[in-house]
Formats: C-alpha cells, structure tokens, sequence
C-alpha cells in the first residue's frame, strides 16, 4: 500500500483529505506543522508528501528543499492558493511534482496523485538504472532527459561525448548556444551523470531577475531584514547544497552581484540577507548562455574574474539546423511525449513535412520543434501528421539557400579573382581565408567560430553574408 503523508495546519483539510484517500486505498499520515512532518518523515518511509504552501512555522520552500535532500526517493506535491500559483510553478522548478490550488477537488486531487506515483516511480526507477555512481559498468548509460536524445550527426555525438566526460569531475561548466538548443537538458543530464545525482538540481533564470530581486533570490534572506521580508527565505545557493545549481542567461546579471556571486563562489560560503551566520557550501555551478561573454568582458559588462571561475570547461551546443537527419530522431522522440500527454495515437510525419522539417532554419531550435511537434499532434485527424497541421511558416518554407558546405566548395574553384596587386581585394581574401580556416576547425559551429575571432556573432554572421558564406 502506497504511503502518502499530508502536511497541513488547516486540521479540517487534513481530515478530509486523510479520509479521501484512504477510502481509495492510500496508507495516509497526518501532520499540522513542518517540523511534525520533517520528524515524520524520519520516522518512516512515505512514498508521497502533500505539502501545504503555507504553514504555522514554515513555508513550501524550506519544506521542500528539506524534503529533497534528505528523502529525495519523495516525491512532493504542493497545496496551494491562487495567490500563490506563480510560487507553486518556481517550486515545480525546484523538485516538486506538481501543485493542487485550492478549493480542492476529489477528482483532480486522486488524478494528480495517481500521475505522481506513476511518473516518480518511473524516474525513481531510471535514477537507480543509470545514476549510481558506486557501481561501476562497462555499459555507457544513455543519458535519461526527456528532451535529451543522443543522435547520429557528428555534432550530436561530440556533445554526447563531452557531457559524458565532464560529468563525473567537480568541474564548473559553461553551456554556449542558441536559444532553444536545450541547454538545460544538458546541464540537468550532467547533474544526473554525476555524484550529486541525488542531490537538489536547482536551475535559476537570471535572466527575469531585477538588480533588487537578485541577491534574496541568490543569498536568501532573514525575516524582517527588510520592508516585505514576511518570513525566512532559503536562497537558490542554499537550496542547491550538495548538488548542482544550474544559471540561465547569467550575462544578464548586473555587476555589482556579479561582485557578490565572485565572493559566494571563491569562498564557497553564503550569507543570508539580515544573518550574520555563514554557511558552508558544496555546489557544483553550471551557467549558460546565449550571449558571447568574452565580448561583454571587454565592454566592461561581464567580470573576467568570475567568467574564469566559471570556464573550468565550456561545450557548445549545436543549432537544430547542424543536426541533419536527427532533426527526425528529435520530432519522433516529441511525438512520443505528445502522444503520451495528449492520449492520441499519431504514428508518423509525412513525407512531405519530413521534408520541411529538414530544410526549416528552426531558429528557435529544439524548442521551436518541440511546439511544432505537440501543436500538430493535438490538431491531427488520422494516424499521420501532414503538411496542414504544420504552421504556415513552415509548410510555406522555400530552401532559398544552399548548404553553406557547397557554397565553399563552389567558391573554392572560384575564388575572388579580382586583381591580386589590389590591397583592398586581398585583404578581403585573407579575412575570407581566415573566417573559412576557422569555421572548417569549429565544424561551423558560429558561436565557437566568433569566440575564436574574438568578434561577437552578429559580426562574424554579416561578414560570412558578405563573401557569401552564409545566405
């Protein structure tokens, strides 16, 4: 029998949602406060903990970064307020399975339950599969993300191979690539490749934080160190500890808590707003981004300092457009999810929108794809997904462009045949030859390229439009 705990100070709630579900054949405990429930937990082994957002003596925060380092086989579901739905959702981010609001319902509280078991068993299952790293195996794991599918393109093997490398070390990483390219399937599949595997993976946005936001959000706070400071808040580094924190769009943050960021790395040591008390820390950092950091180091927007403390080791990820045929390995692997989440039963894309899949510029990469992917599977009729489910922009999509390899084997037999006393014409064939040299020793990956030439992309891809590298 499944065992299921309900942490709530609303004691009529408890008892009859404690009521509820044993009638549906759940083993169920009850606790009015979050130390009762902490102290339950240790007691005792539960599958699931129902978890109310706002208790006596704590919050969710606190209560779920308890719960998922000490019992991180839990699983945790968080009974909410709409006032309290867009914290729900952060929480979700952080480990939660997923959040009920109240009123509460029969239905969707037993058909939100029954998901959990069957979806964190499953995880549960494939962390124990793949994730231990105290038995050693001579069978390469494949790595477990949903959104993260090992392909056959060179460019999909290399990234495979790195993540697969760095894993295991303590090392921090920065993830370069475009928008959409998965980047934080990446980072949590090295999480889950690692020692701290079952430790918190913490990821935060930095790109939606405000300058005032940022260090309660990094740092924590006490309650009342400031005007609005209702309760005690964990910050994302102490919530982190032990695993991994994962740092989207960090070129976004401003300087001064870039300044504090360098201190928090270096000494390994966090302070919350308003305490006096440091706290040790043991945090593997991630970042990512989409920007080009050295440039911002010479603009005087990104530190160096905390940029070397960052690029103990960097991979880049490729833009859907690199992939080639895994671009069809990736939207069978999505209409597998789609299918699943939507109950339909689609089989297979035409050949036709194989086709289009394949030519697409897709700058919105994985992302875009996957949207592209669960929208035509919603709105398909028959077991095929045609050309008329897709967007217009896609179905529409003419190949107006040659593959950037033939263009230079074409202009490798044609090459700027001006005169070569004219300074003015030779410059612009060393700079093509230069540009050429490179992208071939970066497998024409842009992002990699521009670093190399220490000019940012938008540069590097008005130059390669002007020799007529790219179109």
């Amino acid at each position: 029998m499944k065992k299921i705990l309900i942490i709530d100070d609303e004691v009529n709630v408890a008892l009859l949602l404690s009521k509820f579900l044993t009638r549906n054949g759940f083993d169920v405990t009850t606790a009015a406060t979050g130390s009762s429930g902490l102290e339950l937990l240790k007691n005792g082994s539960y599958d699931l903990v129902l978890c109310d957002f706002r208790l006596e003596d704590t919050d969710g925060r606190e209560m779920l970064k308890s719960i998922k380092t000490q019992y991180p086989k839990t699983g945790v579901i968080i009974i909410t307020g709409y006032s309290d739905i867009k914290m729900a959702v952060e929480l979700i981010k952080m480990g939660a399975y997923d959040y009920i609001t109240k009123p509460l319902y029969p239905d969707e509280i037993l058909n939100t339950i029954n998901k959990a078991f069957e979806t964190h068993h499953a995880l549960v299952d494939e962390f124990e599969s793949t994730a231990s790293v105290s038995k050693p195996s001579n069978k390469k794991p494949q790595l477990p993300n949903s959104e993260f599918v090992v392909g056959t393109s060179k460019a999909a093997k290399e990234l495979a191979r790195q993540i697969e490398l760095v894993a295991p070390t303590n090392y921090s990483v920065i993830i370069l690539g475009e928008s959409g390219t998965g980047k934080e399937s990446a980072a949590k599949s090295i999480h889950l490749h690692s020692q701290r595997a079952n430790m918190p993976f913490i990821a935060m946005d930095c790109g939606s934080l405000t300058k005032e936001l940022a260090a309660s959000e990094f740092f924590g706070h006490e309650k009342g160190s400031f005007t609005g400071a209702l309760y005690t808040k964990i910050g994302h580094f102490e919530m982190a500890n032990g695993g991994t924190l994962f740092l989207d769009e960090v070129g976004n943050l401003s300087y001064d808590i870039q300044a504090a960021l360098l201190r928090t790395v270096q000494e390994r040591k966090v302070k919350r707003i308003g305490s006096t008390k440091e706290i040790d820390l043991d945090v593997r950092i991630i970042i990512a981004t989409n920007e080009n950091l050295q440039e911002g180091i010479s603009k005087g927007r990104f530190r160096e300092d905390l940029y070397h403390r960052f690029n103990e080791f960097t991979i880049y990820m490729p833009a859907l457009r690199e992939l080639g045929s895994d671009i069809m390995l990736l939207a069978n692997h999505f209409l597998q999810i789609a299918n699943a989440e939507l109950g339909r039963n689609v089989t297979s894309f035409s050949p036709e929108v194989e086709e289009c899949f394949i030519n697409y510029r897709w700058n919105g990469n994985i992302r875009e794809l996957k949207n592209v992917v669960r929208r035509a599977t919603l709105i398909t009729e028959g077991d095929v997904i045609l050309l008329k489910a897709l967007p217009l922009e896609i179905s529409n999509y003419k190949s107006s462009h040659i593959p950037v390899q033939e263009i230079i084997a074409e202009q490798e037999v044609t090459v700027i045949k001006e005169n070569r006393h004219d300074l003015k014409n030779a410059a612009q064939e060393a700079e093509y030859d230069t540009i050429l040299k490179v992208l071939r020793e970066v497998n024409f990956n842009k992002t990699k390229a521009a670093e190399i030439l220490n000019i940012d992309r938008k540069t590097l891809y008005n130059k390669m439009k002007a020799i007529n590298l790219s179109k």
